[in-house]
Order: structure tokens, then sequence, then C-alpha cells
């Protein structure tokens, strides 16, 4: 059986990261490749890293053609739709997944809408059924499972992120909010920032909020009325900067956590498989 690889759907997807690859390579040496590999053709679709494996390790697999992709676009569509239904994933990978999802469905309708109408009607005939648009963030929020709020912030950072900034959010090093403030200084302030690591991310972070807080125009003002009415906005600023700078460091131990777990979920399997 011939396989052909496309670099472009091997790296359609974030890859695992090293401990992940290992413990799923320890999981198909201890029980074999249970999982067929999606095909479209003899183009790879689904199973880039259990392929790779079982080329490594000489070990056998299954394949199963997946026939209603008539393009690359359904190519793209499937595998996003996958992916965004698996746990594993991040919140910043589903968001990022969300908006792909959205631009590649906002260009077919703008393709099918500029052809006539026989030539449209049968570039849909034996495809799957369109799926529907993602118009507003909070549509793209519900495909993701994530808030409108997150939404409008991954938009922000892969807009404004360096390459370096980017990578620390899919490794959680920093949270998607803080990234986003992040995202807002020069290029090289966010590499420089990025190398000082989670501490100096976070007072990047901190240096944005406190000097946007500090650029707005003051609140018109209020009644006058007893002399402890009310709090300050001086210090309303400051708690709201504090409070956000303890969810962001909670943000981080909690990616930290579910790292963790995730770890001690795979060694559980890995002893019930030994102990079976």
């Amino acid at each position: 059986m011939n396989i052909t690889v496309l670099e472009e759907l091997r790296a359609y997807i974030d890859p695992l990261t090293p401990d992940e690859h290992q413990a799923l390579e320890r999981s198909i040496l201890a029980e074999g490749c249970r999982d067929a590999l999606v095909l479209w053709g003899e183009v790879l679709v689904d199973g880039h890293n259990r392929y790779g494996i079982c080329q490594k390790h000489g070990l056998s697999f299954q394949t199963v053609q997946n026939d209603r992709f008539t393009s690359m676009d359904d190519v793209h569509l499937w595998m996003i739709d996958q992916h965004l239904g698996r746990r594993s994933v991040s919140d910043f990978q589903r968001g990022v997944l969300a908006l792909r999802k959205k631009a590649i469905i906002a260009a077919r309708r703008s393709q099918a809408a500029s052809e006539p109408a026989p030539v449209a009607a049968a570039a849909v005939e034996g495809a799957p059924p369109a799926p529907e648009p993602l118009n507003s963030r909070e549509a793209i929020a519900k495909a993701a499972r994530i808030s409108s709020n997150t939404v409008v912030q991954i938009e922000k950072i892969q807009k404004s992120a360096a390459p370096e900034l980017v990578e620390a959010v899919k490794q959680g090093t920093i949270s998607i909010n803080a990234a986003a403030a992040v995202a807002s200084l020069p290029s090289e302030e966010q590499v420089a920032a990025v190398a000082g690591g989670k501490k100096e991310l976070r007072e990047a972070a901190k240096r944005v909020r406190e000097a946007r807080s500090a650029s707005r125009p003051p609140a018109e003002a209020a009644p006058e009325g007893p002399a402890d009415a009310g709090t300050p906005p001086w210090e309303s600023d400051t708690q709201v900067a504090q409070l956000q700078q303890a969810v962001d460091t909670l943000m981080v131990e909690n990616t930290a956590l579910k790292q963790q777990v995730a770890a001690l979920q795979e060694r559980l399997a890995e002893l019930t498989a030994v102990a079976s």
C-alpha cells in the first residue's frame, strides 16, 4: 500500500509534545496500533504520529478511506472538527482551529456566491453537508467551547504576537489573557519577556495593563456625598490589576496541574496494561 504524507497536512495541527509522543509510542508498542489511519486516496489525513511510530518499529496498522472528501478544504474542515472534539486540545488551540474553520467556510461561501448556480450545485454534489457559518465571535466561541472574550484575545495574539510569544502560549508558559496584553508591546520586547520566563512575562503583562489604566480618561466627577461613599478610582484600578495578576498566576498553575494529571493518567494506563 502506498501512503503519501503531505507536509501541509502533517503540520496543519500543532504537533504532540515530546512527552505526549513518547506516551503514544509506549502505548503502541504495548498494545499495537488500535486506531485505523484515515486516508483520502493515498493521502494520509489522520494518524501521522501513529504512522511514523509504526514505520519506525515495523508494526502493522489498519487504514480506512474517507470517500466524502472532494477537496483539500473538506480535509481541513474534517481535521479541525476531529481536534475540536478532543479533550486534550488546549483553549488556545481550540480558538485557533475555530478561527481557521470560520475562514474556510467564509471563503467557500464567497466562492459559491460568485459562481453560476449550476456550477455551485455541482460543486457540492456528493460532498459533506455544508457547515454552518461562524458569523460572530459568539458562534466561534461556541464551536471552540471557550468564551467570546478569549476569542478576541486569541485574534489579537494571532495578529500581533511574536512567534516566541505564540509558542509560550502553546506551551502554557503564559495565559491567553496575559499574552494578549504582552502582544501589544514591540516585537523585541515580547521576545525579551519570553526569554525572561514566566515571571518576566507576568511583569510585562502587568506593565501593559497599568499603562492602559493610566491612559484612560478620568471618570466624570460623581455627585458630592459622604466622604466614605464608594471606592476611590485609584484604589479600584489597583485592585483590578492585583486581581488580574492573581488570575494570571492561577491560570499558569492550573495549566501545570493539568499537565501533571495527564502524566499521571498516562502512567496509570501503562501500569494497568502491564498488570493485565
